[in-house]
Parts: C-alpha cells; structure tokens; sequence
C-alpha cells in the first residue's frame, strides 16, 4: 500500500525565518491534533501562520483523501526563507542604516499513522 502525503504550504509569510523556525522546531514529528492544540497557547507571534497552515493541511486531508484527524501526523514541516525586502533608514551625518524585512515559506505535510 502507497503511503498517502498531504500538504499545505503559507508563502510569502512577513516573518523571519529563524523566528518560524523555533515553533516549528516544537511540534515536528507530532500528531496533528497535539501540534494544533500546543500552537493555539504558545506565546510566540510566529506560532499563528503555522497554524494555519498545519490547519489547512488537515482540512485538504479530511476533504480531498477522507482521512481522519486523528490518525494524522506531522511527517515533515519546514520553515524556508522567501524574499527578502530591502529597505532603508536614514541616519546622522548623510548615512544610511539598511533594514532587511525577511519572509518566509512554510511547508506542511502529513501522513496517515499506521494502525497495527
């Protein structure tokens, strides 16, 4: 039996990488109902796209393969970065002082847990 996978990916998410990537961190591996209920009390301001996404994912499971939210987990979840916005403030004396506004990709997918 072929394994099923699903997936949800968030572009262009106005956030740093590195940001994402410490909530990420914390559900990888976990089961999708666990990883939604943890987000939903975690402080960080990056845990709300990725839930969203891990939100996303389970709904184009339920719909398109009619899986069941229970047996779901977390095979792989990636925060990658996208463009990155250059931008500029003007400091003393005629300089310039660059700012960098990063985004990212987040990436999502399940597979079904094996039943045995």
């Amino acid at each position: 039996m072929d394994e099923i996978e699903v997936r949800a990916v968030s572009k262009y998410v106005r956030m740093s990488p590195q940001k994402v990537r410490l909530v990420v961190n914390q559900v990888r591996g976990r089961g999708a109902d666990e990883a939604l209920t943890m987000l939903k009390f975690m402080p960080q301001a990056a845990a709300k796209p990725v839930y969203k996404t891990i939100r996303s994912a389970v709904a184009n499971a339920e719909e398109n393969e009619g899986l069941s939210k229970e047996d779901l987990y977390i095979a792989r979840i990636t925060a990658d970065g996208g463009p990155t916005r250059r931008w500029r403030r003007f400091g003393a004396r005629g300089r310039f002082k660059p700012i960098r506004k990063r985004s990212t990709h987040i990436t999502v997918v399940l597979k079904e847990r094996e039943i045995e």
